[in-house]
């Protein structure tokens, strides 16, 4: 399954990795926060839903950081989308 048919899945959970404020300003819809800082204390609740990770932030910068922290962590179904205008063109939504 290519990034792409991730991001057209109904199942697939959108973490917006930026800052609870950037955050308040817009994000994706139905994207849950969970800023960088926090990303690592929080992986196990995104281990039990079980469903795939798509990580996104402004420019991709922080997002692949998440990415690398969560695969060290063992979360296996977790993708970089990148900044939010990549996340939005994957999805038709630009």
């Amino acid at each position: 399954m290519n990034l792409k048919e991730i991001v057209q899945n109904p199942q697939t959970t959108f973490v917006d990795v930026r800052s609870r404020e950037e955050f308040a300003d817009g994000h994706f819809p139905g994207a849950k926060n969970i800023p960088l800082s926090e990303i690592t204390s929080r992986v196990e609740e995104l281990k039990a839903s079980n469903n795939p990770v798509v990580l996104y932030c402004r420019s991709g910068a922080r997002s692949m950081n998440a990415y690398f922290l969560l695969k060290q962590l063992g979360l296996e179904n977790v993708h970089n989308a990148g900044g939010m205008y990549d996340l939005l063109t994957l999805k038709n939504l630009n």
